[in-house]
């Protein structure tokens, strides 16, 4: 367990909130949660269902049914509602898809960079994780070709598209070739969705669109602007259902039964999360036009979600103290590169840009000398 690294960016977020309760001005950019709020509908639901359900334990059949459908909707796959096993978030997702389809000693392929509780959650399951690393050659993303070389063969590969800290998409022809190899090679996928539906570049295929035997995690924390509600969800393969519902029995029963609740009705919020894209795409936009002027001209390509993967590696060679000292003088919260990728991190940072865009702009006010006067 000693190998388990420390998030930073909560380190970071610890800082930001210690010099906010200080009376400094913080913009908070270091952490992947939307600055908006669930849907007003859904917080009006949550209000009904205070005065009049006693909750309990309990795992929403219609939440399920209207999940089934988005899938049907949103990509023309067709599943049943039994395939999903309601989550707190991805997080435990992730955790029940690992531990209840793989051992001990099992090797899991990923991308570097990539979300940092990808690696470590193998690791604090006894797996072991086998990052390949992604530069811009290969979009940022894994590649059919890349876990093709792998040998032996891994037992499973966690792929995310849109990606964390990139933003990048998987390519559909790509997304289909990487399939292949796994069906050939018995290379388990977890995939994790839980970006999609923010993509600046049409259209996010789901993995089931070419592997109706993948794990699927997503959850209600991103495009339904509900991280603090903690609802998400795994789709399991048929095969899998039972053993998956041992598991969760036993480590998380269900999620909060106000969530549920809560969730159900935001799924049919269109225009307000249509909204929030049309900001984050500005927000996108503006940092694009911005971050250059600054000396930070080597960006991964923000397809989708929300974040900006910048190469600052001709000001620092410590991402961590040049993420804190950035707060410190300007109090915009950013993360550090070391968090996503081990290796070559210590030279990048991550933006968040889910906040509003009066805070993009104010934190580019603050920002913009701060960086003049490293570059000078």
């Amino acid at each position: 367990m000693s190998e388990i690294e420390p998030f930073r960016a909560i380190t970071i977020s610890r800082l930001a909130h210690e010099l906010k309760a200080q009376g400094r001005s913080v913009i908070h950019m270091e952490f992947g949660q939307p600055s908006t709020g669930a849907p007003p509908a859904a917080i009006a639901e949550a209000h009904r269902v205070l005065d009049a359900d006693s909750m309990g334990y309990w795992e929403s059949a219609p939440l399920k049914a209207r999940i089934a459908r988005l899938y049907q909707d949103r990509y023309g796959v067709t599943i049943s509602p039994d395939q999903l096993l309601l989550t707190n978030g991805a997080s435990p997702a992730l955790v029940l898809a690992l531990s209840s389809r793989f051992e001990p000693g099992d090797r899991i392929a990923m991308a570097r960079p990539g979300y940092v509780a990808y690696r470590n959650t193998v690791k604090a399951l006894k797996m072991v994780p086998v990052e390949i690393g992604c530069g811009p050659e290969e979009h940022y993303q894994l590649t059919a070709a890349a876990l093709e070389a792998l040998e032996p063969p891994p037992s499973g590969v966690i792929i995310a598209s849109p990606a964390n800290p990139t933003g990048s998409i998987i390519p559909p022809e790509e997304l289909a070739a990487i399939v292949a190899v796994c069906v050939t090679r018995g290379i388990v996928i977890v995939s994790d969705e839980i970006y999609h539906g923010l993509s600046y570049s049409g259209r996010t295929p789901s993995v089931l669109e070419f592997a109706p035997e993948a794990f699927v995690i997503n959850s209600f924390s991103k495009y339904w602007s509900m991280a603090g509600w903690r609802l998400g969800w795994l789709l399991v393969p048929p095969d899998h259902i039972e053993r998956a519902r041992a598991f969760i029995g036993n480590l998380f029963l269900t999620p909060p039964s106000l969530s549920q609740h809560a969730g159900l009705v935001a799924m049919d919020q269109t225009d307000v999360l249509e909204g929030h894209i049309q900001t984050y795409a500005r927000n996108r936009d503006r940092m694009l036009a911005a971050l250059p002027e600054l000396g930070l001209k080597s960006i991964a390509p923000p397809d989708g979600a929300f974040y900006i993967w910048a190469d600052i590696g001709h000001l620092t060679d410590d991402s961590v103290a040049f993420c804190e000292q950035l707060l410190r003088d300007t109090g915009v919260a950013t993360a550090p590169g070391v968090d996503f990728d081990p290796v070559d991190g210590h030279r990048f940072m991550r933006f968040s840009f889910a906040v509003s865009t009066p805070e993009i702009e104010e934190a580019l006010r603050r920002i913009t000398p701060w960086f003049a006067a490293r570059s000078a």
